[in-house]
């Protein structure tokens, strides 16, 4: 699997995820905190989350917020870390709830540069749409698709709120299922 990022997305998943987009970020605020929450429940009762190190990102925007359940996972033991953008490429930092991060490029926020890198066996993933199959919309760069190919076999937990479903994401070659995906309804399992 080659490092360059993708050539740019298709524009029927340009289409999708815009659409997506627009409907997640006209969710209410309050109704999205009330749903965070029950995300941590849901994510938190999969089996998977027994070890780790588990990987997650710094949300932005309007995206499920998986901060709580990191800060469950912490409390836990498991050992945790958040993706950077190096080079074209996504590593892994080591990150415990409430050290510090700096800005990361793609407006994200990530762990210090001298933060040691972690192979995660679990993956929490963002995304902007999702179907039934575990395929995902992200924002087009493709650098989790290549993350996921590189650390299989990973488990892969998408979050989203349920307004983020749609009826099936144009797959493409280099596109990865996503083992679940949970939103503050249901658990599915895709794989």
């Amino acid at each position: 699997m080659t490092d360059a990022v993708s050539p740019g997305p298709s524009p029927r998943k340009a289409a999708l995820r815009a659409e997506a987009l627009a409907r997640r970020d006209a969710l209410d605020l309050d109704d999205r905190l009330l749903w965070d929450e029950a995300l941590v429940e849901n994510v938190l009762a999969l089996p998977v989350f027994s070890q780790g190190p588990v990987s997650a990102y710094w949300p932005m925007r309007s995206e499920a917020d998986p901060r709580p359940i990191l800060e469950a996972l912490h409390a836990r033991g498991v050992p945790l870390c958040l993706p950077a953008i190096v080079e074209k490429h996504m590593l892994f930092r080591r990150w415990a709830p409430w050290e510090p991060i700096v800005p990361g490029g793609f407006g994200t926020l990530v762990p210090k540069p001298e933060e040691p890198l972690i192979r995660p066996r679990v993956m929490i993933v963002p995304l902007a749409a999702f179907d039934r199959r575990g395929y995902r919309i992200g924002y087009g760069r493709g650098y989790y698709d290549r993350a996921i190919a590189e650390l299989e076999p990973a488990a892969t937990v998408g979050i989203a709120y349920a307004a983020q479903e749609i009826e099936a994401v144009p797959a493409e070659a280099h596109d990865r299922r996503l083992d679940w995906v949970v939103t503050q309804d249901e658990t599915i399992r895709c794989c």
